[in-house]
């Protein structure tokens, strides 16, 4: 059975849904496709669930500091897995349902449940319907990348996604990966009570960012007791009596780990191979990526991917500006483009890492002229109200423009905090103009103006 539309929606994560919304509310009939859970990875196996697991193991470990705050808890501290595992998925169901119900109320609006593939540049074949339309949008996520490792096929490992089916608390968990998924995993475990052993093939952990920000969440780690073996460059895997063997060859320390569970958190792959791109000519690069211009729109007319898919972005907000972007442009006449986009992102460890723009070492190899200030969070007010003094905050600035190229607020509310900032960049302001503001006080953000007062040259690595 043949059906035609005027545009076609390949998933229901971030992007979809509301550029479901925006087309039909244009007067456009279309069809949206959803092979698995509505909502993307971000409400199933990302966001959702693992904030609000980052919420239970910060309770925990607040609880176990309540003598810090001098408050008095008598007996054993526990943790109920069940319990926590039951809460994060009530919280990722009722976002999940929220979405689906609000598509299937949707007028103009088609939803299938099944797999999507191409026939041609304009047909998709769903089950046994055959679904044509002269506008195309991929927004089909990702899912964890399953390296070749040596011994990795002989024993069971976890991933972002199995991991939130566990109901109980690992005895000892071994996470493969020392970036963002890796250690927010790492922390939560460890709050909960298990032993953690983080392995990370390069020299440190969240090698993208820069080295005082790796060494500074390495020492927040350790200091509650996770191990960390960096330069693992020999990984492998073996079955063990106790669990899994986990060799890392590093230079320093026991040449293996004997962990219970392990953790795969080493990337991401797009879930484009078993869409049929190939018939309908659709480019994508090495990684399967889907190759896009700075529109979000695919070597093919009439076709665009959004979201993790196209490799320009790998976060919830930046599938929604995907969707932006291309609403925009379609509907409202703009010329919005990725390009125009400032990176912004945290890393949700406790304390969390909030980062927008450029590092000091990106910036310092640019030949710009600089300048940069830093506070450590033992100076902001907030922090030491709350007991949470670990971080620090760094902003670097042009110092020809004036303008704000990038920043790093790990502490206590810098996942907030560093707003202040992307806002300035996205209005392209002088740092001067949020040098007078007047910021509310006890706040992490009132010191912002503070550091911005107090920059001082940096020299550029370029000669």
């Amino acid at each position: 059975m043949s059906q035609s539309f005027d545009a076609l929606i390949i998933g229901a994560g971030q992007a979809g849904p509301p550029l479901a919304g925006r087309l039909t509310a244009a007067g456009m009939k279309v069809a949206l496709i959803e092979r698995h859970l509505f909502g993307g990875t971000c409400v199933n196996t990302g966001c959702t669930p693992t904030k609000t697991l980052v919420a239970s193991a910060y309770a925990a470990h607040l609880v176990r500091r309540a003598a810090d705050y001098g408050v008095i808890i008598a007996g054993a501290i526990d943790v109920d897995m069940k319990r926590v595992k039951a809460r994060a998925d009530a919280v990722a169901a009722n976002s999940r349902n929220g979405v689906e119900a609000w598509l299937r109320s949707m007028e103009r609006l088609t939803v299938f449940h099944g797999q999507a593939r191409f026939e041609d540049a304009n047909t998709l074949q769903v089950g046994d319907e055959l679904l044509t339309a002269p506008q195309i949008f991929i927004n089909v996520g990702g899912r964890a990348r399953i390296p070749e490792m040596p011994g990795l096929q002989e024993i069971d490992y976890l991933t972002n996604t199995s991991i939130l089916s566990m109901d109980s608390l690992p005895r000892h968990l071994v996470v493969v990966g020392g970036s963002y998924i890796g250690l927010e995993f790492a922390q939560i475990y460890r709050r909960f009570g298990a032993a953690v052993t983080v392995v990370e093939k390069s020299p440190r952990l969240v090698a993208r960012e820069d080295e005082d920000v790796s060494t500074a969440i390495q020492q927040i780690l350790k200091a509650e007791g996770i191990q960390i073996r960096t330069n693992a460059e020999c990984i492998a895997f073996a079955p063990h009596s106790e669990g899994v063997s986990v060799r890392v060859g590093c230079a320093e320390g026991a040449p293996e780990v004997i962990g219970s569970h392990v953790l795969l958190a080493v990337g991401r792959k797009p879930n484009t191979d078993d869409l049929g791109l190939d018939r309908a000519g659709v480019a994508t690069d090495a990684h399967g990526y889907i190759t896009v211009d700075d529109q979000l729109r695919t070597n093919v007319p009439g076709i665009w991917a959004l979201g993790d898919c196209n490799g320009r972005g790998a976060f919830t907000h930046t599938a929604y500006n995907d969707f932006e972007i291309v609403a925009a442009n379609l509907l409202d006449g703009a010329a919005k483009r990725l390009s125009d986009r400032i990176p912004g992102y945290a890393l949700y460890i406790d304390p969390p890492l909030g980062r927008v723009g450029m590092t000091e070492a990106q910036a310092r190899t640019s030949g710009r002229p600089l300048l940069m200030g830093t506070r450590p969070m033992t100076r902001v007010g907030r922090a030491i109200e709350k007991g949470e003094t670990e971080g620090f905050i760094k902003i670097v600035v042009d110092a020809e423009t004036q303008r704000i190229l990038g920043a790093a607020i790990l502490g206590t509310g810098g996942d907030e905090a560093i707003h202040g900032l992307l806002n300035m960049m996205n209005t392209d302001q002088s740092y001067t103009t949020l040098q007078w503001a007047v910021p509310i006080h006890p706040t992490v953000s009132e010191l912002i103006p503070t550091v911005l007062g107090e920059m001082q040259p940096l020299p550029s690595l370029v000669t």
